[in-house]
């Protein structure tokens, strides 16, 4: 990802299959292989197994910080864990499933 202007940046999820997502979860790429971020509670990572286009990650490590917006995290989590196809639009990176489901990130910046 660090090659399509995905790198170095913060995205926000705005939406998880076409409906707002109403908490604060976010998405980086610090490194080739790894993806980490918040997921509304938490900071969490994984590593990134295929190249761009395709997203598939190892599995998600999380801190273990309670708050009201767990069960958002956990919606954003498994989708995250879903999708198999990203594409980076300007400053809109979209994650997606050959089954249409979707997460629409945004970077302001």
């Amino acid at each position: 990802m660090r090659a399509y202007s995905a790198a170095d940046r913060i995205w926000t999820l705005v939406e998880i299959n076409g409906q707002p997502f109403d908490a604060n979860a976010t998405l980086t790429f610090p490194g080739n292989d790894t993806i980490a971020g918040k997921a509304s509670c938490n900071q969490y990572f994984a590593s990134m197994t295929v190249p761009y286009p395709w997203f598939k990650v190892g599995p998600i490590r999380a801190t273990k910080m309670a708050c009201a917006d767990l069960q958002k995290e956990a919606e954003y989590l498994k989708s995250l864990q879903q999708v198999t196809l990203s594409e980076v639009l300007g400053n809109v990176l979209i994650l997606s499933t050959s089954e249409g489901q979707n997460m629409a990130f945004k970077f302001d910046g």
